[in-house]
């Protein structure tokens, strides 16, 4: 066999294969096996007909067909490891001649990772918001941590603001009271916007055994965008009482004996949450300034896959569990049909981009990914799913999916070697130490996690390629 590669552009190529006709012996002889298999000929055993009678009955044409068609991937194979060739997607390929005894041709054209060239990356600079804690941030968290302790009393008068009431609820739509529009003793605490659209201001001032109806828009089930009229039936009306603020709720509420050292502790809390955030900030800061050093030519089918891909996810799985259909979805978010196509195509090729740059970091830094490295991510990745480790680790290795995670955490290490490189400053002039009181294997796992973010959750957008 013989092959010879054509560059088409930086992301496309097209094969030349030239294979002598006794190479394709193998597959002849399984064809005519495979014939045999399938059809009968009077007189003579199934299993057991000639070559020539085949050839006579049903055509050397079919065999032919049959034997390429088996020996297609092998010699296709073998011509893209000759060329060292890293492809994305399949080939399309042209049998352009078939000579009977002398010799198959035939072309195949397929996309091809591009060369990417990853230039000094140790002169970036990034900004990020500084870690600032207010005496108004604890205050808040401390208020959220007393509410969820409030007890409530029914109280003999008309709703007010934050009453927690209970309510029947029925909904119709052009006078006809829907089958999923029914919901009796409901919980609500007024002015929490947890239901629907206007039941606040029907609820104020109705006290227990009143009612009120107004119109909304239906949020989900299924007549969810469409007008309704709502009739809600107060049932009982009950004021929300907090605890004292003092030492005793810091006991109550937590395993302090005072009320400073929960505060303390809050402070702690939310100064942590915001180094993960300005962590999370430097690393997409880092990766965006990083794109924007490299020149990576995207494979226009595998942008078109991906483009479908993310389309299809929104439209069946997201949209779908939320009710909405895409038009209704565009409206909410007050965006054009145009608007969304050029978004998504627009994140497409950043995922596209990010993975490739990522994937290269990866081999010129010859990084590795290590048992613990990957048990870790696979935790996080399954407590993101809703699946325990078990359940997801089976999934992963049934689908054949564990290359996949693999590349993530190889993609997050890559980033975390250009994050460590660039200079991270705060909003304040600041510059910020990311690694500070944190191990090794927490930082990887932030950056993994980070660069599964800037390839929008890599299972998706990343993936893509690396499944081709």
């Amino acid at each position: 066999m013989k092959s010879a590669v054509e560059n088409l552009n930086p992301t496309r190529v097209r094969l030349t294969v030239e294979v002598p006709f006794e190479e394709l012996k193998d597959s002849l002889d399984a064809a005519y096996k495979k014939i045999n298999q399938q059809v009968t000929v009077k007189g003579f055993r199934k299993g057991k007909i000639p070559a020539r009678v085949i050839d006579q009955r049903f055509g050397r044409g079919a065999v032919l067909e049959e034997a390429v068609n088996d020996a297609l991937p092998k010699f296709y194979t073998d011509a893209v490891n000759e060329a060292e060739l890293n492809v994305l997607g399949q080939p399309e390929v042209d049998i352009t001649e078939l000579k009977d005894g002398e010799t198959l041709n035939f072309t195949a054209e397929v996309d091809v990772r591009p060369a990417i060239e990853i230039p000094d990356y140790s002169g970036i600079e990034v900004e990020v918001d500084a870690v600032e804690v207010t005496d108004e941030d604890v205050d808040k968290a401390v208020t959220e941590l007393r509410e969820r302790f409030a007890s409530t009393s029914p109280v003999e008068r008309a709703a007010e603001d934050g009453d927690v009431v209970t309510i029947d609820l029925e909904a119709k739509v052009d006078g006809e009271v829907l089958e999923d529009g029914i919901a009796s003793g409901v919980s609500y605490t007024i002015g929490s916007g947890e239901l629907l659209d206007g039941i606040d201001d029907a609820v104020k001032g109705v006290e227990a055994g009143g009612e009120a109806t107004f119109a909304s828009e239906l949020k989900g089930g299924s007549a969810a965008g469409k007008e309704a009229e709502v009739t809600v039936k107060v049932t009982q009306v009950a004021k929300r009482e907090l605890p004292e603020l003092d030492d005793d709720f810091a006991q109550l509420a937590s395993e302090f004996d005072t009320l400073e050292e929960l505060r303390a502790d809050s402070r702690k809390r939310l100064e942590n949450m915001k180094q993960y955030d300005q962590a999370t900030q430097a690393q997409e800061r880092v990766l965006e300034k990083l794109l924007e050093l490299v020149e990576v030519p995207v494979p226009e089918k595998l942008l078109e896959d991906e483009i479908n891909t993310r389309k299809h996810n929104l439209e069946h799985h997201q949209l779908g569990q939320m009710g909405l259909d895409l038009e209704k979805y565009l409206e909410i978010q007050g965006k054009t049909a145009e608007e969304f196509d050029t978004e998504t195509k627009d994140a497409a090729v950043k995922g596209i981009k990010t993975q490739f740059v990522l994937d290269e970091l990866v081999n010129k830094e010859k990084l590795n990914v290590n048992q613990e490295e990957l048990t870790e991510h696979l935790m996080r990745r399954a407590a993101s799913s809703g699946m325990s480790p078990d359940q997801f680790a089976q999934a992963v290795v049934e689908g054949g999916q564990v290359p996949m995670l693999v590349g993530e955490v190889a993609r997050g290490k890559a980033l975390a070697v250009v994050v460590e490189a660039a200079t991270v400053k705060d909003t304040n002039g600041e510059v910020v130490e990311l690694d500070d009181d944190e191990d090794e294997t927490a930082e990887t796992a932030e950056t993994a996690e980070a660069a599964e973010t800037a390839v929008e959750q890599a299972d998706e957008a990343g993936t893509e390629a690396e499944e081709k």
